[in-house]
């Protein structure tokens, strides 16, 4: 399969992730909560001296900071999930997908080989990618729950 193969070949830079959002560990939580809601974003890549030392999430902020009762000026350094699980632009598009599949991520940092942020990659533009080879099923199937194909050919 064509896909198969692709997936093997293709670089995560193909996929073109989107521009990394980032903040410095020592900013308070409020200072990224408002990046957040600025850029419309679901997670922050943390650094420290330019380098990735951390991500920030939407559930990094309920389940850290707000469940735990912690002050919006509490440094985002201790609330962050550190060392993430990232990947490179020139890794295979499979590594990223089963690093994705393996931590039940939906964004992964893309770094340079320094450790500094170069992109975020989604798990929507992983599925835009597969959609691509797969257009005349994907794009052709009726809309509601359940459709995995087409009870019937359609057309002439």
């Amino acid at each position: 399969m064509e896909l198969s193969r692709n997936l093997m070949i293709d670089s995560v830079a193909r996929l073109e992730p989107t521009a990394p959002r980032q903040i410095d560990a020592a900013c308070p939580v409020a200072g990224a909560v408002a990046v957040l809601r600025e850029y419309r974003v679901g997670c922050l890549l943390v650094t420290r001296d330019g380098r990735l030392v951390g991500i920030f999430t939407e559930r990094d902020l309920l389940t850290r900071v707000l469940a735990a009762g912690l002050s919006l000026d509490t440094p985002v350094r201790r609330v962050m999930t550190p060392d993430p699980v990232s990947v490179g632009l020139q890794e295979p598009i499979r590594q990223a997908i089963r690093r994705m599949q393996d931590g039940g991520y939906r964004h992964l940092p893309v770094i340079d080989a320094d450790y500094r942020p170069v992109g975020i990659l989604s798990a929507k533009r992983v599925v835009r990618y597969i959609a691509d080879h797969f257009p005349h099923v994907v794009y052709t199937l009726p809309p509601g729950p359940g459709n995995t194909s087409p009870a019937a050919r359609e057309g002439a």
